[in-house]
C-alpha cells in the first residue's frame, strides 16, 4: 500500500495515547510537516471517543485503523500505510516486539515512549541489520524516558569549553505538584515487570557477545554506587539513586559515538550529513552519568526507598507480582493507581531535572580531584501526560521535516538520531527548557 499517512498513533485510546493525540492535533495543518494523521488501536469505538475528547470540534474526522498486537497482519497493514508509527502501547516487553517487526518489515519509521532497557536492547539485537536493509528508523525512549536525560547531559557537556572537560554528571529529578499526583498503571506495571525480569537483561547482554567501545573520559572517578541518601546543597534537594533506563541509554549513545564520530554504525549516508553530524558530536564530551530521584524534604526520600524495596521484594515471586499488579495503590503507597491521575492533578504538576557536572579545568591534568563544577537544568510540565506527548510529537515532527538528515535505517537510541537536529530548539519552544545555572570552581 502507498504511504498515505504521515503519522499513525498506535494505542491512541490508551491513557497516554489520548494525550499524544491531543498534542498531535495542534500540529495537523497544511503548513506543518504533519499533514495527514490516523489513529490505530483494537477498538474503533474507543478510538472515536478519544478523538472526540482530544478534538476541539464536535464532529472530528480522522481515519481510524483497527490493529492489534496479537494480529501481525493488522500491524503490517497499519505500518504499510504510514511514514511513521508512534507506538503508545505498553508495557513494551509484552506488546512492543510485533509492532517493531511490522514497521521494520514494511520500511516504516517507528518511535515509542518506552523506558524498558531489556526491550530496547533486544530490539537493537534482533532488528538493527534488517532495519538498515529496509530503511526503517527505529527509536525508543522518545518521551520523558529518556530525552531530557540525553539532551540534558549533552547540554551540560557542551558548556565545558576546552581545555576543561567533565568527568561525571549526576542528574537529580525533582517532580513537583500542588496536588498529590499519582502515576498511570501502565508505567507502574512496566517498572514491576522490569524489576521482575532484570536477569533477562543480563542474559541478553551476555548473549549478544558484543563489546561496545568505552568512551574516553578524563580522570578515573566514576559515579558512586549504592543507594546512600545524599543532600545536594547546591540545589537544595535530598536525593537517592533512581533505578532508571536513562544511564543505560546514555551508555549506548556514548558508545556508538565513540565507535563512529558521525554517530552511526556503518550506515551509508550522504557525506555532507556525516560531516554535519561529526561537527555536532565533536562538541560533546563524554562523562560518567547517573540519575537520582530528589525531593526538598528528607522524609520524602524514605517513602521512595520504601516503595523501591516493596517492589524489589515482591516482584521476585509470581504471587508477589500478582499483589503488586492487582493492588498498585496500596503497594506503591499511593504513588500509582489503575485509573491514573485526574486532569487537575496533571495540570498541577511539573518537573525539574538538575545536571551537576564535576570535572577538570584542564583535561590534560587529571592527577588531582575534579576542580570544576557546572550545573545546568531541564524543566518542563508534568512528565507522563504533558511532557511526554510534547517530546514525542517534537521527535515525530523532526523525523518528518529532517528525514534526509537522519540515518537511513537502523535501531538507535534517541541521542544518536536527534542530537544533531533542531529537536532541542523545538523542545525549548514548546515548554521544555534548558538553562545554565552556574559555572565555577569546586569549593574546597
Amino acid at each position: 500500500m502507498a504511504k498515505v499517512f504521515d503519522i499513525v498513533i498506535f494505542g491512541a485510546s490508551g491513557f497516554t495515547g489520548k494525550y499524544v493525540v491531543k498534542e498531535a492535533l495542534k500540529f495537523l495543518n497544511p503548513n506543518s510537516p504533519l499533514k495527514s494523521l490516523a489513529l490505530a488501536g483494537r477498538d474503533s469505538c474507543k478510538l472515536y471517543e478519544t478523538l472526540k475528547w482530544a478534538s476541539s470540534t464536535s464532529k472530528p474526522n480522522l481515519p481510524l485503523l483497527v490493529a492489534d498486537t496479537s494480529d501481525p497482519f493488522s500491524l503490517r497493514r497499519m505500518a504499510s500505510q504510514a511514514k511513521l508509527v508512534l507506538n503508545c502501547v505498553g508495557p513494551y516487553r509484552l506488546h512492543g516486539d510485533p509492532v517493531v517487526a511490522a514497521c521494520v518489515e514494511t520500511g516504516c519509521d517507528y518511535l515509542d515512549i518506552c523506558g524498558e532497557p531489556e526491550f530496547m536492547e533486544r530490539m537493537e539485537a534482533v532488528y538493527h541489520e534488517k532495519a538498515i536493509e529496509t530503511g526503517s528508523l527505529v527509536v525508543s525512549a522518545c518521551g520523558f524516558d529518556s530525552i531530557p536525560a540525553e539532551f540534558g547531559l549533552m547540554f551540560n557537556t557542551m558548556q565545558w569549553a576546552s581545555p576543561a572537560a567533565p568527568n561525571r554528571v549526576e542528574a537529580y529529578v525533582s517532580l513537583e505538584s500542588d496536588k498529590n499526583i499519582v502515576g498511570n498503571f501502565a508505567t507502574y506495571k512496566s517498572a514491576v515487570l522490569g524489576v521482575a525480569n532484570v536477569d533477562k537483561l543480563a542474559m541478553l547482554r551476555r548473549s549478544t557477545r558484543r563489546r561496545r567501545a568505552r568512551p574516553l573520559i578524563p580522570g578515573n572517578a566514576p559515579l558512586p554506587t549504592g543507594f546512600d541518601i545524599e543532600h545536594q546543597k547546591k540545589i537544595g534537594l535530598w536525593a537517592v539513586k533512581l533505578p532508571s533506563a536513562d544511564p543505560s541509554i546514555i551508555r549506548r549513545t556514548l558508545s556508538i559515538f565513540t565507535e563512529n564520530p558521525s554517530g552511526l554504525q556503518g550506515v551509508n549516508e550522504d557525506p555532507k550529513q556525516a560531516t554535519k553530524r561529526a561537527v555536532y558530536w565533536s562538541k560533546i564530551k563524554p562523562a560518567h552519568f547517573g540519575v537520582k530521584i530528589a525531593t526538598k524534604h528528607y522524609l520524602g526520600i524514605f517513602r521512595m526507598i520504601t516503595i523501591g524495596r516493596i517492589i524489589g521484594q515482591l516482584s521476585s515471586s509470581h504471587f508477589g507480582q500478582w499483589l503488586l499488579l492487582n493492588f498498585p495503590y496500596i503497594f506503591s503507597l499511593g504513588a500509582f493507581r489503575k485509573s491514573g491521575p485526574t486532569e487537575e492533578e496533571v495540570a498541577s504538576a511539573s518537573f525539574k531535572m538538575w545536571f551537576v557536572g564535576h570535572g577538570f579545568s584542564d583535561a590534560k591534568d587529571v592527577s588531582r580531584e575534579p576542580d570544576r563544577e557546572i550545573i545546568t537544568r531541564v524543566t518542563g510540565p508534568e512528565i507522563g501526560y504533558v511532557a511526554t506527548p510534547i517530546i514525542l510529537m517534537q521527535c515525530a515532527l523532526t523525523v518528518l521535516k529532517q528525514r534526509g538528515d537522519l540515518p537511513k535505517g537502523g535501531v538507535y537510541p534517541p541521542g544518536i538520531v536527534f542530537g544533531p537536529t533542531e529537536l532541542q530548539n523545538r523542545l525549548q519552544e514548546n515548554g521544555v527548557t534548558f538553562d545554565v545555572i552556574s559555572k565555577g570552581d569546586i569549593s574546597k
